[in-house]
């Protein structure tokens, strides 16, 4: 029993740092969006040609605004032919056609470390995610699924990292944005999973199961999901505005935003009720673990409303983008934990009942 309590206790502290370490790179790539500094470095994955960048733009040659324009072009070149050869001919043709490539990014020191701070966070999650692997091989057998969706995780990183270097290479094209936002949700999602499966001896209720709550969980998740996607569409529209009026402008910027923008901002009056509900359902289980998550949902919606009308009536405040987005994913984090823990904790129940009954 110790040996197994070592390796259970070992495997769920990284899962756990794990996790927090994935919000805070949202967190980080938030603060790289809200500063512009996604194109900081414009090569992947070293930047500006080296491991450590520059501080001053003399350290560049003269020219380094072309070349790595045309290094660009040359790997979207080859990106799109091979997504034609594998018949998404649309989707190569919006990449190699898409304007963004072709615009030159001027050095920024501040950017550029921005950028190179956020790259250093995801290579150390990378890190993290393969010790998580290899604590997790004990559960081959005890619960294969354990490893598994460890291992899962592992090759999620590195398709987000390959998919980092298209975001860069393609000097942000929206639909990789978006795309890259999904899988980074999907691999919270992974990493939670594989820490509370490993985890659910400990779970311990005395409420009976409901497949209404289990529903209107999976329904809060998706929609939740939905929403920080369809804010990450608003956000590319935001950048696109802000190309185009330039910061001065700022106070425009709200009204030049098309039907994503009052489709995000209106479906959360009914995000908001979805979740008052769900709340009251879910204190109706007198349950203390869900009652405290329960308590953390509400309060983090709160906080989400509160800085959705500072971003649209102050303005587009710089600060208040990055918390938007990372609370959001925080919320969509603890809405899958809340659904994990009520599976779990309901399903231990249910043998209780039954054999009582017997």
């Amino acid at each position: 029993m110790a040996k197994k309590s070592f390796y259970s206790t070992r495997f769920r502290n990284i899962g756990l740092v794990t996790v927090f370490a994935v919000y805070f790179l949202i967190l980080v790539g938030g603060i790289v969006r809200s500063t512009g500094s996604g194109m900081g470095c414009p090569d992947w994955p070293k930047c500006f040609g080296s491991w450590v960048p520059p501080t001053d733009v003399s350290q560049l040659p003269e020219d380094y605004l072309e070349v790595y324009k045309q290094k660009r072009i040359e790997k979207n070149e080859k990106l799109a032919a091979n997504l034609d050869k594998l018949g998404f001919e649309q989707l190569a043709a919006s990449i190699f056609s898409h304007p963004s490539q072709y615009i030159e990014t001027e050095f920024n020191a501040t950017k550029t470390w921005i950028e190179y701070v956020n790259r250093l966070v995801g290579v150390l999650i990378g890190i993290f995610v393969f010790l998580t692997v290899v604590y997790a091989v004990p559960y081959l057998r005890r619960d294969k699924a354990v490893f598994y969706l460890a291992l899962g995780s592992f090759v999620l990183v590195g398709l987000q990292g390959w998919l980092g270097s298209i975001v860069v290479s393609t000097n942000l094209l929206p639909i990789t944005v978006t795309v890259h936002m999904a899988l980074a949700l999907v691999l919270v999602a992974m990493l939670q999973y594989a820490v509370a499966r490993a985890q659910k001896d400990d779970f311990n209720s005395h409420f009976v199961y409901s497949p209404k709550i289990n529903g209107l969980l999976w329904l809060l998740g998706l929609i939740t999901f939905g929403q920080i996607l369809l804010g990450t569409q608003v956000r590319e529209e935001v950048d696109i505005i802000a190309s185009v009026l330039g910061d001065a402008n700022r106070e425009q910027w709200i009204g030049e935003l098309g039907i994503n923008f009052y489709i995000h901002r209106s479906f959360s009056i009914l995000v908001l009720g979805l979740h008052l509900y769900v709340a009251f359902l879910l204190y109706g289980l007198k349950d203390r673990a869900i009652r405290k998550m329960t308590h953390f949902m509400l309060a983090i919606v709160a906080l989400e409303i509160v800085l959705g009308i500072g971003l649209a009536y102050f303005a587009i405040p710089p600060v208040l983008q990055p918390l938007h987005l990372t609370f959001a994913a925080l919320l969509f984090g603890l809405q899958f934990q809340l659904l994990i823990v009520y599976h779990y904790a309901s399903r231990e129940a249910i043998k209780k009942s039954v054999v009582v009954h017997r």
